[in-house]
């Protein structure tokens, strides 16, 4: 199968070199054309030295070289950026074959999750060629072939289960799970939850903290999920608590080092050049304080990590608010 990958990142690089070890022909596309040139020379990515890409992956900054005579069409840019390169891809002459969206995120002003972003740009008639992959995943153990379980969705159940052949390998194991909402909404909450545990951590509070933080961030994500129609035993399980979990308690998390790195002393602008990835995490709080506001639900960790990030609330103080919120009886 011959296979457009847009988006070089980790995940991008990690998941092409999956998939072109499945046996598919991948086309990895970057909007940057020296770093095509770098990737194709050196066939590794500088944030995973020492892994090669497989032979089957070539790479390209030509939009239109990666969609020529695809079967398949897998994304790992941002959340941000998933809108404007769609609307690329419409420009080049649209999609006539199934999407999987790997990128984790919620729109900011729309309140849109990615999948219903991709719907809105390419139109309602795509909507059963859309899907998403999600769950607990760091690309630096992927790529050296570590177990690892993740959930794939999509609006058209038939989609799972071709989803789930390209992908499933001896260590990658992709279960299938009918809720796409459920599934993209827990994989965008889960990253503010780790920049609130980042800072935790950062501040020097202990393991006690931090299992209330994941726990009442559950329970945050959770309440919020309703907006958008989820079901809550998804999050319970690999896209929402499985994905929470090893985003919460890893150094590989960006999101928790961004968090980590604010309450060691850095600005988020230096937190993020310093990670020299994208936070998801730090886009989609905004997203979630909007969707908590329009619905008049409280989202008191995504609030703090919201004026941590751009009201330069400080850490100490975020966290003396929230410990002083009205304690209530606890609700499952």
């Amino acid at each position: 199968m011959k296979i457009g990958y847009l988006g070089s990142g980790t995940w991008g690089f990690c998941l092409a070199s999956l998939l072109a070890s499945n046996g598919h022909d991948v086309v990895l596309w970057t909007s940057n054309p020296e770093f095509a040139k770098t990737l194709s020379k050196k066939r590794e990515h500088p944030k995973l030295p020492k892994f090669k890409a497989d032979d089957r992956v070539t790479f390209t900054s030509d939009l239109k070289q990666a969609l020529d005579g695809i079967e398949f069409i897998i994304e790992s840019v941002t959340s941000m950026g998933i809108r404007p390169v769609f609307e690329q891809v419409l420009s080049a002459g649209g999609v006539k074959c199934p999407i999987v969206i790997t990128s984790k995120g919620i729109e900011q002003n729309s309140g849109l999750l990615l999948p219903e972003v991709i719907k809105q740009v390419l139109g309602e008639h795509t909507k059963n060629q859309i899907s998403a992959l999600s769950g607990p995943s760091h690309a630096e153990e992927v790529i050296q072939k570590l177990p690892t379980s993740v959930v794939c969705s999509a609006y058209d159940p038939s989609l799972m289960a071709k989803v789930g052949d390209i992908f499933n390998s001896p260590f990658f194991r992709v279960y299938p799970n009918a809720d796409m909402n459920g599934v993209c909404f827990g994989g965008a909450m889960k990253n503010i939850m780790a920049i609130a545990c980042g800072i935790s951590d950062g501040l020097g509070f202990g393991d006690n903290t931090k299992a209330a933080l994941m726990t009442r961030g559950l329970h945050e994500i959770k309440k919020l999920s309703v907006t958008k129609d989820c079901k809550p035993e998804t999050l319970n399980g690999l896209a929402g608590m499985g994905d929470l979990c090893v985003t919460c308690l890893s150094k590989l998390s960006r999101n928790y080092m961004f968090g980590r790195l604010i309450s060691e002393g850095l600005t988020p602008d230096e937190a993020k050049e310093k990670i020299g990835m994208v936070v998801e995490g730090a886009y989609t709080c905004v997203s979630a304080l909007q969707l908590g506001k329009k619905a008049g639900i409280a989202v008191p960790i995504s609030q703090a990590v919201v004026s941590i990030i751009y009201e330069n609330l400080n850490p100490q103080d975020a966290v003396r608010s929230l410990l002083q919120r009205a304690i209530k009886e606890e609700h499952l």
